[in-house]
């Protein structure tokens, strides 16, 4: 489906928004784990494979692909679509959060009419108030993403466990864009030995190469082209990286390039180890690199990472 065909949907979805009914009559929709559970207890007799696209809703382009390959893979999928309260350390952050569940439903719908949605309530998730398990990621939470916001990966691994527990599936679909929480679910996988392949989609791009987000909704659209600094920048890093530039002369020239732009502040900017997260200060293997970032960009954290 062309860019052009996705951005009238979702202009006309939010000018009838109010008629969320008429948009749900064919899909359909759960939001009791009893009720899903139930329509999942026939795929699972027939045999069928299931996909599960976990989300927290404004969905774009980015969700979409998710859901498409998701569909390619699998006979049934579930979408998810819960803000989970517990990732978010900053309360200001979950309440500024974009929810606009009826132009998501017209979104999925686009994409097939066959999409089982789930989309629980706050009490239905935690019954018993918002509580966290506690996860030995080892080593992974503690850096980056972990280190600037306490608990967020608890939080993350807590629901995760939550939906992987419910729906059961044989395979579950993450974007890239978020690459700390990509390694964080497949070390939950690994901790708790569930029979789930997780598959890293891509990173979807807008036109002018921001990384695709829900919270790019907060952003005007001369915001969102001026945050393209960020792809731009780590475009930059990968040339210098292959030019065999110290590393720390890259990263430098990176983060002065972003903060050029005003209103922007970079968190991090850092060369990785893929599977570990661990800093790299000499570039020795190309393949198991990358280079993630996080910046406050007009007051919204923006993430985007790139390989070499």
């Amino acid at each position: 489906m062309g860019s052009g065909k996705i951005t009238k949907i979702i202009e006309i979805s939010r000018i009838y928004s109010k008629f969320a009914p008429v948009l749900y009559t064919t899909m359909d929709l759960f939001t009791s784990e009893k009720s899903l559970n139930t329509r999942l207890s026939i795929s699972r007799e027939q045999g069928n494979s299931l996909g599960l696209v976990p989300t927290m809703g404004a969905l774009h382009k980015g969700h979409l692909s998710l859901v498409e390959q998701a569909l390619r893979e699998n006979k049934t999928v579930v979408v998810s679509i819960f803000v989970n309260p517990t990732q978010f350390n900053n309360p200001q952050d979950l309440v500024q959060y974009p929810q606009q569940l009826a132009t998501d439903i017209a979104l999925l719908r686009t994409i097939s009419e066959d999409l089982l949605v789930f989309t629980p309530t706050t009490q239905e998730m935690y019954p018993e108030g918002l509580n966290t398990k506690t996860y030995s990621f080892n080593g992974l939470d503690r850096r980056w993403e972990g280190s600037d916001r306490p608990g967020h990966f608890m939080g993350v691994g807590t629901i995760v466990e939550k939906l992987f527990t419910l729906v059961r599936p044989s395979r579950a679909y993450f974007g890239q864009k978020d690459f700390q929480q990509l390694a964080i679910i497949r070390a939950l996988v690994r901790l708790k030995s569930l029979p789930i392949t997780i598959v890293g989609c891509p990173i979807i791009r807008e036109p002018h190469g921001l990384a695709m987000s829900s919270r790019n909704e907060r952003l005007k659209p001369q915001e969102r082209e001026e945050a393209s600094v960020i792809y731009e920048a780590l475009q930059k890093a990968v040339n210098n990286a292959t030019a065999k530039k110290p590393l720390s002369d890259i990263t430098q020239a990176a983060v002065k390039k972003i903060q050029a732009v005003e209103g922007a502040a970079v968190f991090y900017f850092e060369f990785v180890n893929t599977h570990t997260l661990e800093p790299i200060k000499t570039l020795t293997n190309p393949k198991n690199t990358r280079i993630i970032t996080a910046v406050d960009f007009k007051g919204v954290r923006l993430l985007d990472n790139i390989g070499l």
